[in-house]
């Protein structure tokens, strides 16, 4: 399986920045890593390695980029307004410096985006703000609801970065080509926020796929079960 470590100067975000590949060709997937977690993380706790079969077939290639939280949810020495205000420094980085590249690289004007726990959130969050660019959307294990990091603070722009608040209203045609999974499990403390979401897009006769795991918890053993199964859902 090929495998390659990018590191670059963002010029969005003024900083170094890490991210791995994983594969020479397939339909491009941006994989997120869980709260405040590495670039390397997603391949470390097995997810990548859960999917090789179709990295080494040419089906998939998979993007692991570092993640920005520590500067935005989870910091909690700064305003929460600037917490957003990093966050869509980091959304910025990802639509100008990755997601090209991303298109580029394999020739294709979609991509999927996929992440557990609070990389599920990110995945969610950038695919329904930009349904134009998202064809595949996989959650697993993700949690929705951003409010719980911004200590009661609210304005537009978490509005419109909190899927449970502006999902309800979007009206977008791409919406309706996406493949939505909301995997979770029946004793994942993130599963009402799942059942919500499903039932939201349900309500905009939206499809997606509500994925209850029977008998298991919010863990890596049941996304790395849950990860090929919905990569064999991509179609070229």
């Amino acid at each position: 399986m090929r495998e390659v470590h990018h590191k670059w100067h963002s010029a969005v975000i003024g900083r170094e920045f890490d991210m791995l590949v994983f594969g020479h060709a397939g339909y491009p997937l941006l994989l997120f890593p869980t709260s405040m977690g590495k670039y390397y993380e997603n391949k470390d706790f097995g997810l990548i390695s859960s999917v090789q079969h179709f990295i080494d077939q040419g089906l998939v290639k998979i993007y692991c980029p570092d993640s920005l939280d520590r500067d935005s949810w989870y910091n909690k020495h700064i305003h929460p307004r600037d917490r957003v205000l990093n966050h869509i420094l980091y959304e910025q980085m990802l639509l100008q410096e990755i997601i090209p590249v991303m298109q580029q690289e394999n020739q294709a004007a979609h991509i999927a985006v996929a992440g557990c726990s609070f990389g599920g959130f990110h995945a969610a969050n950038l695919a329904f703000r930009h349904p134009d660019l998202v064809r595949y959307m996989f959650s697993m294990g993700g949690a929705f609801n951003i409010k719980n990091q911004l200590d009661g603070y609210f304005d537009d722009q978490v509005y419109f970065n909190n899927p449970v608040d502006y999902l309800p209203g979007l009206e977008h045609p791409g919406l309706r080509q996406m493949g939505i999974v909301f995997g979770t499990s029946e004793y994942d403390f993130c599963l009402p926020q799942n059942v919500e979401m499903h039932r939201t897009l349900q309500q905009k006769n939206v499809a997606s796929w509500l994925d209850i795991r029977p008998g298991a918890h919010h863990d890596w053993p049941v996304w790395q079960e849950m990860f090929p199964q919905y990569v064999s859902l991509i179609k070229p």
